[in-house]
């Protein structure tokens, strides 16, 4: 077994994240465990889900310590185009610097793969925007709804059969619960509890975050 596969075995991965993009803002979600390799839970208290801005935020799904690095260096590059500009860069642009960012990093020479996904989610002055930054680097723009990480299959299967036309952001909420909820009953790497944010005139929000209660007691 090589050096790379022992040190795969010990990265903390696998997630279920969800982005619905609704009427009157964008709802994300994930859960929050963490787990080494898919097998052990390494982490019952993971947050998924940051606010990159005031009217931005994104979901992660994969190698946990690139997804951390990757958050930080884009929250940085939108503080630093503020001084330069002095305004936020917009959601597309903020999406276009973040898969650049993701393309370059999966393509490193490492001993650990930096695979990492991310959906970015954002308000500007075109709209509400939800974006899809794949592993590879590539970047696909969301008109309705995405799931990402280990999970995706399950909460597509909710997506699918329940999402409708023209939602509200308080119906995207519950249909972003239940999508990752799916996903915690039968993908061992997503677990623990959700948390849910929203994206809309008024910010970056978080509206719902419970979690699960496994201790048994006699």
């Amino acid at each position: 077994m090589s050096d790379s596969n022992n040190l795969s075995d010990h990265v903390r991965k696998g997630t279920t994240t969800v982005g619905i993009r609704c009427t009157d803002g964008i709802v994300l979600a994930a859960d929050k465990r963490a787990t080494l390799g898919g097998r052990i839970v390494a982490d019952k208290d993971v947050d998924k889900v940051y606010a990159i801005s005031d009217t931005m935020a994104v979901t992660m799904a994969g190698v946990v310590s690139d997804a951390q690095l990757i958050t930080k260096l884009i929250k940085a590059e939108i503080r630093l185009k503020k001084v330069r500009t002095g305004k936020e860069p917009g959601v597309e642009e903020t999406a276009n610097l973040l898969s650049s960012i993701v393309y370059q990093n999966v393509r490193r020479m490492s001993p650990i793969m930096g695979i990492t996904g991310f959906l970015l989610a954002g308000a500007d002055t075109k709209g509400f925007h939800l974006y899809d930054i794949g592993v590879d680097g590539s970047l696909m723009k969301r008109k309705d709804y995405v799931a990402d990480g280990s999970g995706f299959m399950m909460a597509y299967g909710v997506l699918d059969t329940l999402a409708k036309k023209d939602m509200k952001v308080a119906e995207g909420i519950k249909l972003a619960i239940k999508a990752v909820n799916a996903a915690m009953q039968r993908d061992a790497a997503t677990g623990e509890g959700i948390d849910v944010y929203t994206i809309t005139n008024q910010g970056v929000k978080k509206v719902f975050a419970e979690k699960l209660n496994t201790t048994i007691t006699a």
